[in-house]
């Protein structure tokens, strides 16, 4: 991977992983046109992505720093200084428990099948073709469904647990973590800004432990060039990722997903279409 690659691909994490169109989707279409994934250690791909992640992970601490620094005051606050029943803890307090509990399915569920999500058949294009159709016709009900007259301050741990189940099928790539999560707060009444911003919320556990432990393991396959690369790629998804969650929260406070849900129609249209002509590898 050159240095031109690696910039292409940091564009790439940075806008799609907080827009719901899937990241890993697109950066394994991408990876596949520039012949970058290895049929024969396909882990190393699954590792590079998961690295990368860690950029948006910091575009998320940063946009939310206020909301993050206030969720662990109150909670450190409410459950360790000055413990307090649940039910009489702070909104921020409560949020920190939320959070908890929407990140232990995925946690769960990614130890269990960690050698499946690393594997080849979370690379094949006819799985990401059919994740992104699948959900975006999920996405349409949601839309159509939903009520869109919770804000943040409705949300309960029943809320936090059925969004935090939405988020394991974000480990079928194709499917996209901010989609899964959104779709499901649709389903529960959410506002889409209200359920955009949780999602991204509870996404930094996830993203961190992914991140930092897929870091540690490949140290071993990557040279000085190679953390090079990394390090850029990492930057670029920083920064555009930052621009990224700004946009998506501004533009939810006025308009539906329908343009998310037919780019991923047409993204899964035309993938199938280059398998067909040849273009590229399932």
């Amino acid at each position: 991977m050159n240095t031109i690659q690696a910039i292409i691909l940091g564009i790439i994490q940075g806008v799609t992983e907080f827009l719901p169109i899937s990241s890993t989707g697109h950066l394994t279409l991408a990876g596949k046109f520039m012949n970058l994934i290895s049929f024969e250690n396909p882990e190393r791909w699954t590792a590079f992505i998961a690295v990368i992640q860690l950029g948006t992970l910091l575009a998320v601490v940063v946009y939310f720093f206020k909301d993050i620094i206030a969720i662990l005051k109150d909670f450190l606050k409410d459950n360790w200084f000055n413990r307090v029943k649940f039910d009489q803890q702070s909104l921020n307090s409560k949020m920190g428990w939320y959070i908890v509990i929407a990140t232990i399915p995925v946690g769960v569920f990614g130890i269990l099948f960690k050698h499946i999500i690393e594997g080849l058949l979370t690379k094949n294009l006819f799985v990401i073709s059919g994740s992104l159709v699948t959900l975006a016709v999920i996405l349409s009900i949601a839309e159509k469904m939903g009520r869109f007259n919770r804000s943040i301050s409705n949300i309960k741990w029943t809320d936090a647990l059925i969004i935090g189940l939405a988020q394991v099928f974000a480990l079928i790539p194709g499917s996209s973590r901010s989609g899964t999560t959104i779709t499901a707060g649709l389903f529960l009444g959410f506002n889409r800004e209200t359920a955009a911003r949780f999602s991204f919320l509870m996404s930094i556990p996830a993203v961190a432990a992914s991140g930092l432990l897929e870091f540690y393991q490949s140290i071993k396959f990557v040279d000085k060039d190679g953390f090079v690369i990394i390090i850029i790629s990492t930057i670029v998804s920083a920064i555009v990722g930052y621009i990224s969650i700004d946009f998506l929260l501004r533009y939810l406070k006025t308009k539906s997903m329908i343009v998310f849900i037919v780019y991923r129609i047409l993204l899964g249209i035309l993938i199938l279409i280059f398998i067909s002509l040849g273009f590229i590898q399932a």
